[in-house]
C-alpha cells in the first residue's frame, strides 16, 4: 500500500512556565513521545486512548497546525519535483558548512545508544533525554540533507556538489512557475511557453548526468548504502513556509473536537463553507452560479437543510455545529482528514450517517481518515487499523480485527476491557503474553523503549527480556 502521511519518531512537548524566575533548567509536558507511524492512502487509522493521552495533539502535529518538537512528517500526496519547496533551497546552499561535520553527529548518537544498552537495571532517564536531544539535533541538522542527498554527502568537493544541485533547483522551480502560468494562457502565449519550458529541460538534462556520475563515484565508499537508504522523495511539512503550508492545506483538512470554538461566529454557514473555496480558487467568486451549489449539495450530504445557509453558528445546536465543521473539511475534497472526536457532539442516529457518509467518500475519493474517538464502537465500524496511545506512546498498531481478538499490551486489555457488556463475562486477564517481552508503561517515566512485530503487521511497545 502507497504511504501518504509518515511520521517518524515525532514528539510535541509544551513547554511549563517556571515557578520564579530563578528556577533552573525547564520542565515539560510531553504530549508526544517519539511516535513514528505509516499512514497509508486510502485507510481509516483510528487512535483511540484515555483522555490526556496524546490523541488530538498528535492530530494536529502531524498536520503541523502545531509545530513538532522533533522527529519528521513527511507528505507523500505530492512530490518535491512538482513542489520544489524553499527549503531545499536551504539545503543545498548549506552542504559546505553541515557534510564536515556529518560523522561527528553520527559517533555522538552511537555513542549514547552504546551508553544506554550498558544499562541492564533501571532505565537511565538521563541517558535517554541526552539521545532524545541528540537525535533532535540529527534530525533538523542532516534529516533533509540525507532524504534529498543520500549517499552524495560522501562526495568530497562539497562546494561542486552545492553549485550543481542549487543550479538544478534554480531550472526546476523556473519550469514549475512556467508550468504554472501556463494553467490558462492566451493562445499566442502556449507557443512560447512551451519554447521555454523545453529550453529549461535541455539545460536541465547535462546537470542532472553530472550528478549521476557524481553518485557513481563514490558508490565504492563503505558507507553509502548506510546514507543511499535515508533517501526519501516525501515532503517535509515540519520544514514548508506559511505559504507553502497554506498551497497544502486543502490536502491537509481537520474536523475539530469542539465544535463551539471552531466556527467563526461572525460568518455564516455558506462563509464557513466557502471561505476554503474561495482560498483555494475552487471557485473565482461567489457570484459563480456553481459555487451556491456546490455549498447546498456538501450541506445537504453532512445533514444540514439548504435553508441554513445563511444562519451563524450560534444558531444551531452542538451537534448541527459539528456537521457544519465536517462540511467545511469535505469541501476541499482533501486527500487526507484528521477527525478529532467527529462524532462524539452527534446523537447515535446522527452518528450512523456521518459515519456512513465518511465511509463512502472515503471510497469515491480515495480519501484517508486519522479517526481519533473514545468511542471503541464507533473506531471498530470504520476503522482498518487501530493505534493505541498511552500518555503521549503509541503502545500498540494493528489491524481492527487483531487489536480486538488478539490484544497484546495489558494497556490495551485493559482498555477493551471497560467496554460495558450486558452478561457477566470475566474480566480479561492481563498476565504477559509472551516471555521474552515485560511491560513498563508508568506515567513518570518515558516507556518501553522497543516497538516490537509480534505478528505480521502487529506492533507492541514493551521491554525486550531476551
Amino acid at each position: 500500500m502507497k504511504t501518504i502521511i509518515r511520521a517518524s519518531h515525532l514528539q510535541k512537548y509544551f513547554p511549563v512556565k517556571k515557578k520564579h524566575p530563578f528556577a533552573l533548567g525547564k520542565t515539560y509536558v510531553k504530549a508526544n513521545k517519539d511516535i513514528s507511524i505509516d499512514i497509508f492512502e486510502g485507510e481509516t487509522l483510528g487512535i483511540v486512548g484515555e483522555s490526556g493521552c496524546g490523541k488530538s495533539t498528535f492530530g494536529r502535529t502531524i498536520i503541523q497546525l502545531q509545530p513538532q518538537t522533533g522527529g519528521s512528517t513527511l507528505y507523500y500526496g505530492d512530490t518535491i519535483e512538482h513542489f520544489m519547496p524553499s527549503y531545499v533551497k536551504k539545503v543545498y546552499q548549506k552542504l559546505p558548512k553541515v557534510l564536515p561535520h556529518l560523522d561527528e553527529y553520527r559517533e555522538n548518537i552511537e555513542r549514547l545508544e552504546s551508553q544506554l544498552a550498558d544499562k541492564s537495571s533501571r532505565p537511565d532517564q538521563k541517558g535517554r533525554d541526552n539521545l532524545r536531544q541528540a537525535k533532535i539535533a540529527f534530525e533538523q541538522t542532516y534529516g533533509n540533507t540525507l532524504r534529498l542527498l543520500g549517499g552524495l554527502v560522501l562526495y568530497s568537493n562539497h562546494q561542486e556538489l552545492s553549485q550543481k544541485l542549487l543550479s538544478i533547483y534554480e531550472l526546476q522551480a523556473l519550469i514549475i512557475k512556467e508550468q504554472q502560468r501556463g494553467d490558462e494562457p492566451d493562445k499566442a502565449q502556449v507557443a512560447d511557453l512551451s519554447k521555454r519550458i523545453q529550453s529549461h529541460q535541455a539545460k536541465l538534462m547535462p546537470l542532472k548526468k553530472d550528478l549521476e556520475e557524481m553518485k557513481a563515484a563514490v558508490q565504492a565508499h563503505p558507507d553509502f548504502h548506510t546514507y543511499e537508504a535515508y533517501v526519501d522523495a516525501g515532503i517535509d511539512l515540519s520544514a514548508l513556509k506559511n505559504q507553502e503550508s497554506r498551497v497544502l492545506r486543502k490536502d491537509l483538512q481537520i474536523i475539530f473536537q469542539d465544535p463551539y470554538s471552531s466556527l467563526d461566529p461572525r460568518l455564516t454557514v455558506g462563509d464557513i463553507i466557502g471561505e476554503g473555496l474561495l482560498i483555494h480558487r475552487f471557485f473565482t467568486n461567489k457570484q459563480d452560479p456553481a459555487y451556491k451549489t456546490y455549498i447546498v449539495d456538501i450541506m445537504e450530504k453532512c445533514g444540514l437543510k439548504a435553508s441554513f445557509i445563511d444562519r451563524y453558528p450560534h444558531q444551531f445546536s452542538g451537534g448541527q455545529r459539528q456537521r457544519i465543521g465536517i462540511a467545511r473539511a469535505l469541501a476541499l475534497k482533501p486527500k487526507f482528514i484528521v477527525c478529532d472526536e467527529a462524532v462524539s457532539a452527534l446523537d447515535v442516529s446522527i452518528q450512523s450517517q456521518i459515519i456512513h457518509l465518511l465511509q463512502e467518500l472515503r471510497e469515491e475519493l480515495n480519501l484517508t481518515y486519522l479517526f481519533i474517538t473514545h468511542d471503541l464502537g464507533v473506531v471498530k465500524f470504520i476503522s482498518n487499523r487501530i493505534g493505541v496511545m498511552y500518555f503521549g506512546h503509541l503502545v500498540e498498531l494493528a489491524s481492527t480485527e487483531e487489536i480486538f481478538d488478539h490484544p497484546i499490551h495489558p494497556y490495551t486489555r485493559k482498555l477493551l476491557n471497560a467496554i460495558p457488556t450486558m452478561g457477566d463475562e470475566a474480566d480479561w486477564q492481563i498476565d504477559e503474553a509472551y516471555e521474552a517481552f515485560r511491560f513498563n508503561y508508568d506515567r513518570e517515566e518515558d516507556g518501553d523503549p522497543d516497538w516490537v512485530e509480534v505478528s505480521p503487521n502487529h506492533f507492541v511497545k514493551c521491554t525486550l527480556t531476551k
